[in-house]
């Protein structure tokens, strides 16, 4: 810490899951690693907060083995990736992408279910940093700089596969809340994916991530998010998350934890996943697609 940062503004003073664009700025000169997590159109653009690097979902930092997007990778390839990105155990990280939050949630998630824990996400991403005045520059191709020492410690549950939250459809004390819009829970919005079946998994609650923040991508306060939490799941505290392919199921799982939950899960194929032809059962509206029984 130099000697003109005060204690609580300092990177060790990280609190929770969340951090201002003025904040943020007054951290940049004190070892604070910053990640650009854009993906989609996103991904590589022209514009960065000064020295970030790129967390990128689309290409290394998925396994691309899995038949399906933005499945977390290996422990041992996610260790190889983030000392790549010269990220050290002892460094405080904080994440951003350039449509507010979207992407950004799934690079925390990520970092916590592989044992990392000095992590938050910048409230409102690019757009908030850049509205607030703090300068940008162009964005480099690739990160060039020094290898860090990062060792993943996964941590189980935070991550989870189908089976699991077939299990938790079925547990009276589980909730699993779907993040994708109401009209592709419906089945009356058509999927963005080829191939996939429409529709949601039968006891999955419907809960659109944008319905979390407000204009910007800036999140709601943290008692708007429990109502938003208690509506969906009512006394349940366990909580699974899906979403299409397990991106935004991460910005609910951010909303929970900003909203004091604490025993939290995301699907990481999800929709992607799920909605595959299988024997995974199917809801298009209320009826039950029965054909995916078959």
């Amino acid at each position: 810490m130099s000697a003109t940062t005060s204690p609580d503004t300092a990177p060790a003073a990280l609190a929770g899951p969340l951090v201002g664009a003025d904040r943020l700025a007054a951290w940049r000169r004190e070892g604070v690693v910053l990640f650009d997590a854009s993906v989609g159109a996103h991904r590589g653009a022209a514009v960065r907060i000064p020295g970030a690097r790129p967390f990128d979902l689309d290409g290394e930092l998925s396994d691309h083995t899995s038949a399906v997007p933005h499945t977390m990778p290996g422990a041992w390839e996610f260790t190889e990736a983030l000392r790549s990105l010269g990220v050290h155990d002892a460094d405080t990280v904080v994440v951003y992408d350039a449509q507010g939050i979207y992407s950004s949630a799934r690079a925390w998630w990520m970092l916590r279910a592989m044992g990392f824990g000095k992590v938050a996400v910048l409230d409102g991403g690019l757009p908030a940093w850049i509205a607030a005045g703090h300068p940008v520059e162009l964005s480099p191709a690739a990160y060039d700089g020094p290898r860090g020492t990062f060792t993943a410690r996964p941590r189980p549950g935070l991550i989870v596969d189908a089976d699991a939250v077939a299990a938790a459809l079925a547990a009276p004390a589980a909730a699993v809340l779907d993040a994708r819009t109401s009209g592709r829970y419906a089945g009356t919005a058509p999927e963005p994916r080829p191939g996939l079946r429409s529709g949601h998994m039968p006891g999955a609650v419907s809960l659109p991530f944008e319905e979390l923040q407000r204009d910007g991508g800036v999140m709601r306060p943290a008692h708007e998010l429990r109502t938003e939490f208690e509506a969906a799941a009512g006394d349940r505290d366990r909580l699974y998350f899906s979403c299409g392919s397990g991106v935004t199921a991460c910005v609910l799982a951010l909303g929970a934890t900003l909203a004091g939950y604490r025993d939290l899960a995301v699907y990481d194929g999800s929709w992607s996943e799920w909605g595959l032809p299988s024997g995974r059962p199917v809801v298009t509206g209320e009826t039950l697609d029965e054909s995916s029984l078959r």
